[in-house]
């Protein structure tokens, strides 16, 4: 589950640092977690503290503290406490948490848009590059794509399903297991399946991706969790940056964030593959017009 963030940590912690941490903090180990948990509690004294004195404090070792240094994307403790020292940063609203009764409409639906921008902000940051790059090719190079999100992830699968069956891509979208299974059942390898799941724990998808996985076929998982258990049973992993205070929480970033990374993978695989699709989307817009006015 993702660490409570307070408004106090909110502002007192570099924003970059604060959205890496609960990226990582369910995969640290033990004494990893000690350590993160006296810089979220005390973030002065941690930028201040020798690395003798902040070990000291969180019961860890000074090699704790390096590794988690590093797996925050720093050299080491030395720039870890030089990023929580400067105060160049703006510390953008929370994913909602700020927003009180008193509040008037205009304020609040900027509050709701902010968390939105940031939450696409962060996960530009965060997306690995190499990852992208091997999904853009999966899916260019399949013959086959099945899209699976459930609650209102399933809206996101339809909307790269609806994107991908216009370019004339074999293409399938399902909230039933069953027939996901079924869909499953019939991909080869070398096939592409495109599993949607903020907290990477949904049971139902994890079960399709076993199966998936096991008759050869490539999962990307769209996650906002890297750690997670869907992210572990992946090929290829994409993740978010859309946090909230509850993981279950229906807040729009999350999707909005999901929404995007299949928006550019589309648009990625038409620019690759111009020539073979051009003819097939025409096709599709020439059969659409049979439903305007």
């Amino acid at each position: 589950m993702p660490i409570n963030i307070t408004e106090k940590m909110i502002k007192a912690i570099p924003h970059s640092c604060l959205v890496k941490l609960q990226a990582v903090y369910d995969s640290l180990k033990t004494a990893e977690k000690k350590a993160a948990d006296l810089l979220l509690e005390r973030p002065k004294f941690f930028a201040g503290a020798t690395i003798v004195e902040a070990a000291e404090q969180a019961g860890c070792s000074e090699a704790t503290l390096v590794r988690l240094s590093r797996k925050l994307g720093f050299g080491g403790y030395p720039e870890l406490k030089d990023a929580l020292s400067c105060d160049k940063e703006e510390h953008p609203i929370g994913l909602y948490s700020n927003i009180k009764e008193t509040d008037d409409n205009i304020t609040i639906a900027t509050k709701v848009f902010t968390a939105s921008i940031q939450a696409l902000s962060d996960t530009l940051n965060i997306i690995d590059k190499g990852e992208y790059e091997k999904a853009v090719d999966a899916i260019g190079g399949c013959n086959k794509i099945l899209f699976y999100g459930s609650g209102d992830a399933a809206t996101v699968a339809q909307s790269g399903y609806q994107k991908f069956v216009r370019a004339g891509f074999d293409v399938q979208a399902s909230v039933d297991i069953d027939i996901q299974l079924i869909s499953v059942s019939h991909m080869k390898k070398g096939d592409v399946f495109v599993a949607i799941s903020h907290s990477g724990r949904t049971k139902n998808i994890l079960d399709v991706v076993k199966y998936a996985r096991a008759k050869g076929i490539t999962v990307i998982s769209i996650t906002n969790f890297p750690v997670s258990p869907l992210a572990k049973n992946s090929d290829i992993i994409l993740c978010t940056a859309a946090f909230a205070e509850h993981v279950n929480g229906e807040v729009i970033s999350k999707r909005i964030t999901e929404l995007c990374i299949l928006e550019s993978l589309y648009v990625n695989v038409l620019i690759k593959h111009r020539s073979d699709l051009l003819k097939k989307i025409e096709i599709s817009n020439f059969a659409l017009e049979i439903n305007k006015l």
